[in-house]
C-alpha cells in the first residue's frame, strides 16, 4: 500500500503514545496522512532505502505494508529518536561497529527528507539541547536564569554552595526520561545537602549541573508552537518528595491548571525561541513568590501530553497546524 502525497512522518518510539496519537488524529482531521515511525525498530525490523543518485524521490519507508516514498513526505514531527536497537544475539566484537554502522545509515535516510517540513529539524533539536547555550540565549533576550555550575570539580561545587548560602540544587545535562509517565529510572532534580558535599568523588564519572535554588510560588511548563505560547502551572509545596521536582510527586499530591505569562515574559520567549530555531519547545519557567520568573531549560523534544489530557490545552491542534503549514 502506498502511502499519499500529504504524508507526516511521527518520529518516536515503541514505548511512546498519547501525544502521538493525539497528533497523528489532528493530522487526519486536517486530510493529511500520518506515518508512526518507531526509531528503536531500526535496523531489526523498521525497513529504509536510500538512493543517492535519484535523491528524495529514491528514498523508501516500509513499514508493516505500507510503503513510503520520500517524495511523498510533507512534514516531520521529530518526536523522540532513540538509537538504533540491535539483536541481542549479535557477536559483542560487531556491535559497536553495527551500531555506528545503523546511525550513520538512518542519518543518511533522514537527510534525504531535507525539502520536507521538520518540527524540529535535527541540527537545531540537537544544538538547542545544549543546556548553557539555553541559558546564554535566555539571558541576552531579557530573561532571568539561575546562578549556574556545570562541573566534574568537587572543590568548586564545595564553592559555589558556599556562595549560595547552602541553597543549591542539582540535576543532569541530558534526560534520562523518554515518556510523559515517570521514567522506569530517572534523575530528577534535587537539593545538594551539607552531608552530600563530602561524596562527590562520583562526578570524575559523571558531571553536573548545579543551580542556585530559586524560591517558588508555581512551576510552569510553557509549550511553544510555532509562536503560539501554551501554559500550564503547578504548584507541588505540600509534596514531600516533589517540592523540589513536581515530577517526583505521587498521584493526587497536586495537579496542573492553566496559567498565562505577562506579555513582555512571552515576547522573550519568542526571542529565545527564534534564536535557538526551534519551532518547537517545552520550557520550564519557575514564577517566585514576588512574581519574577525565572526560565530554567527549554527541552525540544519536551513533553505536552499532561496539559492537553489534564486541562485540555490544545497543543496537538497547533502541531498538526505547525507541521502542515
Amino acid at each position: 500500500m502506498q502511502a499519499s502525497n500529504e504524508t507526516v512522518l511521527l518520529l518516536t518510539h515503541t514505548d511512546d503514545h498519547y501525544t502521538v496519537d493525539r497528533v497523528a488524529d489532528a493530522l487526519r482531521k486536517r486530510g493529511a496522512c500520518p506515518v508512526r515511525i518507531d526509531t528503536d525498530l531500526f535496523p531489526t525490523t523498521l525497513r529504509l532505502v536510500a538512493r543517492l543518485n535519484e535523491m528524495a524521490a529514491g528514498h523508501r519507508i516500509l513499514v508493516d505494508d505500507l510503503e513510503v516514498c520520500g517524495s511523498d513526505v510533507r512534514a516531520v514531527w521529530n518526536r523522540k529518536l532513540r538509537v538504533p536497537q540491535l539483536d541481542d544475539r549479535l557477536d559483542p566484537r560487531f556491535r559497536a561497529g553495527c551500531l555506528r554502522e545503523s546511525q550513520a545509515a538512518f542519518d543518511a535516510f533522514l537527510d534525504g527528507l531535507h525539502a520536507a517540513r521538520w518540527v524540529n529539524h535535527l541540527e537545531d533539536n540537537r544544538a538547542a539541547s545544549n543546556k548553557a547555550r539555553q541559558l546564554r540565549h535566555a539571558h541576552a533576550v531579557g530573561l532571568r536564569v539561575p546562578h549556574t555550575l556545570i562541573t566534574n570539580d568537587p572543590e568548586e561545587v564545595r564553592a559555589f554552595h558556599a556562595e549560595q548560602d547552602g541553597a543549591i540544587v542539582t540535576k543532569m545535562l541530558t534526560a534520562l526520561s523518554s515518556s510523559m509517565g515517570k521514567a522506569s529510572f530517572s534523575v530528577r532534580t534535587s537539593d545538594v545537602r551539607r552531608e552530600d558535599l563530602s561524596n562527590l568523588e562520583s562526578l570524575r564519572h559523571c558531571p553536573m549541573v548545579f543551580q542556585e535554588r530559586i524560591p517558588k510560588d508555581r512551576e510552569l511548563r510553557v509549550v511553544f508552537v510555532a509562536g503560539e505560547v501554551f501554559v500550564g502551572s503547578i504548584d507541588a509545596s505540600r509534596s514531600k518528595d516533589g517540592q523540589t521536582d513536581w515530577r517526583s510527586a505521587t498521584p493526587g499530591e497536586c495537579s496542573w491548571h492553566v496559567d498565562e505569562l505577562p506579555q513582555a515574559t512571552v515576547e522573550r520567549i519568542q526571542s529565545l525561541m527564534a534564536a535557538l530555531d526551534l519551532v518547537y519547545g517545552a520550557i520550564d519557567l519557575i514564577r517566585t513568590p514576588d512574581g519574577a520568573y525565572v526560565f530554567l531549560e527549554v527541552n525540544p523534544s519536551g513533553e505536552w501530553g499532561m496539559l492537553e489530557r489534564d486541562i485540555g490545552v490544545p497543543i496537538s491542534d497547533a502541531l498538526a497546524e505547525a507541521l502542515l503549514t
